[in-house]
């Protein structure tokens, strides 16, 4: 077997081992009370340092990530983190900080809060940025926090209710669920964007809010949100906005301008952090003037993950006022040129020019016949696999059946594009002509199709039990 195709603890030998400790360091117990210890040595695995170096490095590289080839994950904005972000973020001054700190000795830090609150308030037209938010959701639940409190301040306790639109991310109505709040569903029209008829008779008193994104997350520019906005803040209600889509309006359009009363920023998304894995993020909140006083005490420390607040303002003095207008127009030039070049393909449900993201919904001709199952948009996802390319984000949103959402953000080059242009109709072509090639996909990866129903509904955590 490969390094990794086994556990760690499969590549254990008793007795075998990668240190050595003196006698004075072989008892762990450190003066620790005998409560506080364990009766049995814990199971650990017996492996040289040359054994774990091996695993871990090989298991490292079965990885997939902007680093290592093109991510179109669609609402996801995986562009490229530029290493000097990185190199800046590890200087000692940074990376050995402590949120307990006398402010005294942290006004470096500060400034690079203060400096990023004021770019971002530039760019997004809200007034000011609370960054102790370490995450999308995370912002999301402190947006609706702040959303509730600004009601409840004004004695307006009827508004329980928050408007999410059924394209909306997943996380909106989880987000206001878990604040309290009452999900009401607003419909998509036809062409893909908040239907303003099915939005007028659901506004009134007991409505807190509505959540959106601009654009939606079929990459649509809502070019009714002057109205929406006049709507809403017509019954008493606020207008939350959900940054993840931020990346193509850098620049060109501002949410405060469109009327927002308060939104979160994906650091890890629109300004080029890492992403992925669980972490690290971060998800500033930034409100209205008038909201600035729920954003809460502005303590000197735990300001969220810093190290990716540092990054972002990097990546930001970096490209400079002209070039982060220009990361907007070239997401949306991509995304335009990679469905523009698909669509004979692959069915277009919304015939529309996009911004940084579109929606297939699977393919023309998936190959299905007379007792033969045609190829689906999982098919196609498992099958990029095998040429090197990161699938898109697939069945979401659930407006359709097969959807295939892709964004290739604005770090791709025109050559990268067309290598997964055609490597899609290569995919396409073989679905028409015998689609058991997609059924069996990927055919080169170390596992093809795990059950992940059972995987995540029965994980197996541990290789045995201590016990």
């Amino acid at each position: 077997m490969r390094y990794y195709d086994k556990l760690i603890f499969e590549c254990s030998k008793p007795g075998r081992t990668g240190y050595s400790l003196s006698g004075e360091w072989k008892d762990a117990s450190l003066g620790l009370d005998a409560s506080l210890l364990r009766a049995d040595a814990p199971l650990l695995p017996q492996v040289s340092e040359v054994d774990v170096v091996r695993h871990y490095t090989n298991l490292s590289q079965m990885n997939f990530g902007v680093d290592t080839g093109f991510y179109p994950l669609g609402s996801c904005t995986m562009k490229y983190n530029p290493k000097i972000n990185e190199e800046l973020a590890a200087l000692p001054a940074f990376q050995g900080l402590h949120p307990l700190q006398d402010p005294a000795t942290v006004k470096g830090a500060c400034a690079v809060l203060e400096w990023t609150d004021r770019l971002l308030a530039e760019i997004t037209g809200m007034k000011h940025f609370t960054f102790k938010p370490c995450a999308g959701a995370h912002g999301e639940l402190t947006g609706l926090m702040i959303l509730r409190e600004y009601h409840l301040s004004r004695g307006d306790l009827a508004r329980t209710k928050i408007i999410v639109p059924d394209s909306a991310h997943g996380t909106n109505p989880a987000s206001a669920a878990v604040c309290g709040l009452e999900i009401v569903e607003v419909k998509s029209n036809a062409a893909g964007l908040v239907d303003v008829e099915d939005l007028k008779p659901l506004l009134g008193p007991d409505i807190a809010g509505i959540m959106m994104t601009n654009p939606n997350t079929l990459g649509l520019f809502e070019k009714d949100i002057k109205q929406i906005a006049a709507l809403v803040h017509g019954c008493g209600g606020l207008l939350y906005y959900d940054g993840a889509n931020m990346n193509p309006l850098l620049g060109a359009v501002r949410p405060g301008d469109m009327g927002f009363d308060i939104m979160h920023l994906n650091l890890h998304k629109t300004f080029s952090t890492p992403h992925g894995g669980g972490g690290p993020g971060s998800g500033p909140v930034g409100v209205a003037e008038r909201l600035v006083p729920f954003l809460g005490v502005n303590t000197s420390g735990f300001h969220g993950n810093f190290g990716v607040i540092v990054r972002s303002l990097a990546y930001i003095l970096m490209l400079g006022k002209q070039n982060v207008r220009l990361a907007g127009r070239l997401a949306t030039l991509n995304a335009n040129y990679i469905k523009e070049c698909l669509r004979d393909a692959y069915k277009l449900p919304i015939d529309s020019v996009c911004k940084h993201e579109f929606v297939f919904d699977g393919l023309i001709d998936d190959g299905a016949r007379e007792g033969k199952a045609g190829a689906t948009t999982l098919d196609v996802a498992k099958r990029l696999l095998d040429f090197g390319f990161h699938a898109p984000t697939i069945y979401f949103p659930l407006l359709f059946h097969q959807a295939l959402m892709i964004e290739p953000t604005e770090t791709e080059s025109l050559e990268t594009l067309d290598e997964f242009v055609a490597v899609m109709h290569k995919i396409a072509r073989e679905a028409a002509e015998d689609p058991d090639i997609l059924h069996a996909a990927p055919h080169n990866a170390p596992i093809s199709r795990p059950d992940e129903t059972t995987a995540a509904r029965n994980p197996i955590l541990k290789i045995q039990d201590e016990n």
